[in-house]
């Protein structure tokens, strides 16, 4: 089970999966050429999310049909100096999200 861990050292902002920094992937979506960010919505919340679905999912097009609700859902929560997510515990959240999807057909 992978481990996701956020905290800030003075300014900068570290993102870490099982010790290793997580890659952003501004590749499918550069949100924030600045980096993560979390516990508001806006643009590096964005990146962080998609960057954790990425991540976790192994798959490019769940992260990207995913990663916004999963932005609302979990990353505008997490606290601010701190925070640690489990590879369980996203797909809990995703297996929410995928269920709720039928619901969401046309809501951009």
């Amino acid at each position: 089970m992978k481990r996701y861990e956020g905290r800030r050292e003075g300014f900068a902002v570290i993102v870490t999966v099982d010790g290793r920094r997580l890659n952003p992937r501004r590749d499918l979506w550069n949100h924030s050429p600045s980096g993560f960010e979390w516990g508001y919505c806006g643009s590096g919340p964005a990146q962080l999310a998609l960057a954790l679905l990425a991540d976790h999912c192994g798959n490019d097009e769940q992260a990207l049909n995913f990663y916004q609700r999963f932005k609302w859902a979990v990353v505008v929560e997490l606290p601010v100096r701190h925070w640690s997510l489990t590879s369980a515990g996203i797909e809990l959240v995703l297996q929410s999200l995928r269920a709720a999807e039928p619901l969401l057909e046309g809501v951009p």
